[in-house]
């Protein structure tokens, strides 16, 4: 069985929006959502799909990909994933173990995954040893807003559609303190800072949001690879800490070392697909530290991610990030239920392929 052809495909996806606020990005306006999706074939007719992490780079994950990742993957045994995963790495090793061409990686190894599943026939989760499950609670990941009146409306909004867990992406205290006071004291709220202060300045911060009872202070150091800043703001700042989103499985292991992590949050789509994710929770494991994987995205990687998460033994929560589509190529896949659960895909693999027509509608060329 060898693999025949690889494809990227980019979907932009334009955004609901409710109201008159604008979630922001890089300090500018976020109106749609972009994902890079990948499709591999096999002289067997079996084909896998991947994401590549994406959103605003991802012409620089594409570039890397098309250039010099796809053609080195046409001809090689799609069965063989942990071969060729090393293999590639090996190979890339010249170009960084970080950044667009890990993210391409990481398509790849989630196709790969997918087709393994489909010729086993089985879901992805029961091929990684998970018992049978058919849901999985999820935590509203809500877009930066930055004022108080549309945090607590996202907020309001979030618990009537059934969410039980909400996560900030703010960084001042006003929205945060309004969340609080929206959602009551008994719902958890985390909070992702994307790397915005200095180690002594997320201490101060740290210290300013106890009394909001927060379950987690993401990402609150630059550079996010200041393991021992971290660990000291996971000490000194009264706080649990996560991280990981950014990060590879080496440094992974400099993390939990360090005593950086309360909760380790690998990204299917950045560490190197579901070959990488296992290693990191095994690591993790290891360390008694709790993994809740990132999984801000909306295809593919969201639903490997989910599996991933239903073959740990006690399941766990998935990230859904807080965004609306009149279309998506995943269609209810990427949907929660009224209890704020995401469904587990049954079927063979992923469970469920991108839908072509919506992609045609919404391909970025």
């Amino acid at each position: 069985m060898k693999i025949t052809k690889v494809e990227t495909l980019v979907v932009n996806m334009p955004m609901l929006i409710e109201g008159p606020v604008m979630p922001k990005q890089g300090g500018r306006p976020r109106t749609s959502m972009d994902t890079l999706l990948v499709r591999v074939e096999t002289d067997a007719g079996v084909t896998g799909w991947g994401e590549g992490f994406g959103h605003r780079i991802f012409t620089a994950t594409k570039a890397a990909f098309d250039s010099f990742i796809g053609p080195m993957c046409v001809g090689r045994d799609p069965t063989a994933i942990g071969a060729l995963a090393d293999e590639l790495q090996r190979n890339l090793a010249g170009v960084g173990r970080n950044g667009p061409a890990m993210y391409a990686l990481s398509a790849i190894d989630i196709a790969l995954w997918d087709i393994a599943g489909k010729l086993a026939g089985l879901p992805l989760y029961r091929l990684l040893g998970g018992a049978p499950r058919k849901a999985l609670p999820a935590y509203a990941s809500l877009l930066r807003y930055g004022e108080p009146a549309a945090v607590t409306q996202y907020v309001e909004r979030a618990l009537k559609r059934g969410y039980r867990h909400i996560k900030l992406h703010e960084i001042t205290v006003p929205p945060i303190q309004a969340a609080r006071e929206a959602a009551g004291p008994d719902v958890p709220i985390m909070v992702d800072c994307n790397c915005p202060w200095t180690v002594a300045e997320a201490i101060r911060m740290a210290r300013r949001l106890v009394p909001f009872n927060l379950t987690w202070l993401e990402e609150p150091v630059w550079p996010p690879e200041d393991h021992a800043g971290l660990a000291r703001v996971r000490v000194e700042g009264g706080i649990p800490t996560a991280a990981g989103e950014n990060a590879m499985l080496p440094e992974f292991k400099g993390l939990l070392e360090a005593g950086a992590l309360t909760y380790a949050q690998p990204s299917v789509t950045k560490v190197g697909g579901v070959t990488q994710m296992r290693k990191v929770m095994a690591l993790a494991d290891a360390h008694g530290v709790a993994v809740v994987p990132h999984s801000a995205y909306f295809g593919p990687g969201l639903i490997a991610s989910i599996h991933c998460i239903a073959a740990m033994p006690d399941g766990g929560l998935v990230e859904r990030y807080d965004a609306d589509f009149a279309m998506n190529p995943m269609h209810g896949a990427i949907l929660p239920d009224r209890d704020g659960c995401l469904a587990v895909p049954q079927g063979p693999g992923l469970g469920v392929d991108p839908d072509p027509a919506v992609i045609e509608k919404l391909r970025v060329r």
